[in-house]
């Protein structure tokens, strides 16, 4: 059910973004340089009891133009299941015989620019090297990893209240660039799945500074 409830709210917002404010006009040097923000799926994710991911994530932005942005994302996770399963999509996700024998915390800092081409549209690189922690099902520390995580990211901005504060639907391609050797029981299943994942949704909001 949660997963059609995103699903549902991101259509919906996509099919209605082209009826409100988006970015800023290239020439307006007007517009709030600073930002601050998280995902929506910081609040979601984080109500999962099956694998909760106890994420943090807090972004923090500047507009160097009305079109080009750069912003820093420092974020911490944990999860129980392959990165390469996609988690709406995929009926493995969940799966206990897909289910790693413990867990992986990671800790990242997210360097992103955005390039915006017509009104909200954009299109959004966003490279994440992190540090894995491998736990076992004691929850005692075996492991340590390292891990480029990349995003290629499709979305829209949408400014509200007089663009006091904005949100940002999106699809994404993420890339599982490079990773160090997981521990045995952890790699074999990982091996299983893809270095990529297609489609997987994406809802950043802020508030302008």
């Amino acid at each position: 059910m949660q997963k059609k409830i995103v699903w549902l709210a991101l259509a919906f917002i996509l099919t209605n973004a082209l009826h409100l404010k988006a970015q800023y006009a290239a020439s307006d040097s007007t517009h709030k340089r600073w930002f601050v923000g998280s995902s929506l799926f910081v609040l979601l994710g984080n109500t999962d009891t099956k694998n909760p991911p106890h994420f943090v994530q807090l972004n923090i932005g500047y507009r160097i133009t009305g079109k080009d942005v750069f912003t820093i994302e420092p974020k911490t996770w944990k999860y129980a299941w392959p990165n390469g399963i996609h988690p709406f999509l995929n009926d493995a996700y969940k799966k206990p015989e897909e289910k790693f024998p413990g867990y992986v915390r990671e800790f990242g800092i997210s360097l992103s620019y955005q390039r915006f081409f017509h009104k909200g549209l954009y299109a959004e690189l966003n490279v994440m090297p992190t540090l894995q922690n491998f736990y076992n099902e004691q929850n005692k520390k075996i492991d340590n990893g390292f891990q480029i995580f990349n995003t290629y990211r499709v979305g829209y901005h949408i400014k509200l209240f007089k663009d006091r504060v904005f949100i940002q639907p999106s699809l994404a391609i993420t890339h599982r660039a490079y990773h160090t050797r997981l521990p045995d029981g952890f790699k074999q299943l990982d091996d299983k799945w893809s270095k990529f994942i297609f489609g997987e949704p994406g809802f950043h909001f802020g508030i302008n500074l």
